[in-house]
């Protein structure tokens, strides 16, 4: 622990020494970019607003970085490691340098994009409250079917912040209109209402990344009302397959024909020769239940 009782934090020579005692080599396969700045994570806990009640559910905790600038800030971090080592070598690095923290960690060895509630709750043990909060550096080649995940499986979720890619960031918070607007934008916003929230620079990384990264803030709001996310997720995603074509052509497969897609489309209220991109989940929606 340091002198006022917060975690010691990891820098760049304790993740080097880390690495080398497991004879880590980061693999691309598993998006392993781990952070080496104390400045950087302990912005990223404060830019997430977590509190006292939280129980933060953490992807990919890698050496610690983030868990250890988490844990005095909330209740409880339930991480989820897909890397057995990693997930072995946690609490052993937790208990080294927050001891008085090292309670309130617990670490699931899964896959985010399968794990489910009930692992999670299995895990975390009798009475304990499930994840309020994603706080986490996701895994940049998996990050939005994650994330997606994460928000359908755990509905207790409130709100996160999560470090991606940036261009992932600037798709994930796009509003429609936008070039950078397409399908991700709009699954998530079925979830949740997003932000981009600051750019991270490659220096504070171990290897340096080849892209940017940015962080992505979001809140949990209430999808349509009365809506069937998978036939509103199945129009988002053939309307964005061809997303230059007017939605009368690119509907046509999902319903049948392209006079089919046009029928449902008015019965939508949308006007056939829109394109997808000026479109929200709410209108997308509408699409799909005009076709049940």
């Amino acid at each position: 622990m340091g002198d006022d009782g917060t975690a010691r934090l990891l820098g760049a020579a304790d993740v080097r020494v880390l690495a080398e005692r497991l004879g880590l080599r980061p693999t691309k396969k598993l998006g392993q970019n781990f952070v080496h700045d104390g400045n950087t994570v302990r912005r990223i806990v404060k830019a997430a607003g977590v509190g006292a009640d939280d129980v933060v559910l953490e992807v990919g905790p890698g050496l610690g970085s983030l868990t250890l600038a988490l844990l005095p800030a909330v209740a409880r971090v339930h991480a989820v490691e897909i890397d057995p080592v990693l997930a072995g070598l946690l609490p052993s690095t937790v208990a080294e340098r927050a001891p008085e923290q090292a309670g309130r960690l617990t670490v699931t060895g899964a896959d985010a994009m399968r794990v489910t509630a009930a692992e999670l709750a299995a895990d975390a043990g009798p009475g304990q409250t499930a994840p309020t909060a994603i706080v986490a550096n996701l895994p940049y080649n998996v990050a939005v079917p994650v994330l997606l995940h994460l928000l359908a499986e755990l509905p207790g979720i409130e709100r996160g912040l999560v470090m991606v890619q940036a261009e992932v960031a600037d798709r994930l918070a796009a509003r429609p209109g936008s070039k950078e607007y397409g399908a991700p934008s709009a699954k998530l916003a079925w979830y949740a209402d997003a932000r981009r929230a600051g750019p991270v620079p490659r220096a504070v990384f171990w290897p340096v990344p080849g892209v940017d990264s940015g962080l992505l803030a979001f809140t949990r709001q209430d999808p349509p009302a009365g809506a069937d996310r998978a036939a509103t997720f199945a129009v988002i995603e053939a309307a964005f397959a061809q997303r230059r074509k007017a939605l009368r052509g690119a509907l046509a497969g999902w319903a049948g024909s392209a006079a089919a897609a046009e029928t449902a489309l008015r019965a939508a209220g949308v006007d056939p020769m829109t394109r997808a991109e000026r479109l929200d989940v709410h209108t997308f929606a509408r699409i799909g239940a005009a076709r049940l």
